[in-house]
């Protein structure tokens, strides 16, 4: 072994021992590149440091992602805006650059079902978590319910809420499809209290603000609850007249006979 191969291997050790595994991976193409091009000493670390940066921000987007819960098809990228009204489209990128969430406020979107409220608050989730390293978590309202439930019943309630107030923004999916019964009630409405003013909302509902007492029962909660999540809020009212999931099953189903046609063309 010649003394470069072993002021290499050293060299590697010791970049392994910092956890810079960039630095490991691209310090012999980053060396070459600075000696053909004549980079000075801080050009070739400003370069290797560059990668690692990089690297780890990329790593924690994916960390992020993965505990987020949010569908992998549910992205901006993906989504139709065509299909939306138009305030929602001039909303939409304000949204996704995420002052809301700096300033503790929610977002709330409105339509009946297949309208793709869903789709659209999880794109903003996609967003918030690419762009900004927010911390998102997508759940349908039922299993936050439950999930509150059982702590409460092992007397964890606060424990629970404390871990949920890490995440930046809580997307709330279908707020109006729970049991309705009072325990549910109370630990929605608790986690509501808890996050107002001071972390962000984000709930997708086919039902009105006028039918939430479906929800909360008893007309006193029922204003509570809507004061706390309308109270700095951005209002998003989906009114499309036909469903966006049923338009995109029929376009693929359309392009599936296309195909299948195709084929059959083709084999004759």
């Amino acid at each position: 072994m010649n003394q470069t191969t072993r002021e290499t291997q050293g060299l590697e050790m010791y970049l392994r021992a910092l956890r810079l595994p960039s630095f490991v991976a691209c310090h012999g193409e980053a060396a070459n590149s600075a000696e053909s091009q004549g980079w000075s000493y801080d050009r070739y670390l400003q370069h290797l440091a560059e990668l690692e940066l990089a690297e780890r921000e990329r790593r924690r987007t994916e960390r992020l992602l993965k505990r987020s819960g949010l569908s992998k098809e549910k992205t901006l990228g993906l989504l139709d805006l065509n299909r939306f009204p138009v305030k929602v489209r001039q909303r939409l990128p304000t949204l996704c650059d995420g002052g809301f969430v700096e300033r503790a406020e929610n977002v709330l979107a409105f339509g009946l079902p297949g309208r793709g409220k869903t789709h659209l608050l999880c794109a903003i989730g996609h967003e918030l978590i690419s762009r900004r390293g927010y911390q998102v978590l997508f759940t349908p309202t039922f299993k936050l319910v439950q999930r509150l439930l059982v702590a409460k019943r092992e007397l964890a309630l606060e424990a629970e809420l404390r871990r949920l107030d890490r995440f930046d923004a809580v997307i709330l999916d279908d707020i109006g499809y729970i049991q309705q019964d009072r325990d549910e009630m109370d630990v929605l409405f608790t986690f509501l209290g808890e996050r107002y003013e001071r972390r962000s909302v984000m709930i997708t509902s086919n039902l009105v603000f006028s039918q939430w007492d479906r929800i909360f029962k008893d007309t006193m909660t029922t204003a509570a609850a809507i004061d706390r999540v309308v109270h700095h809020s951005t209002i998003l009212e989906l009114t499309a007249k036909r469903s966006y999931r049923a338009e995109i099953a029929k376009e693929r189903n359309a392009e599936a006979e296309k195909t299948k046609s195709e084929k059959t063309d083709k084999s004759k």
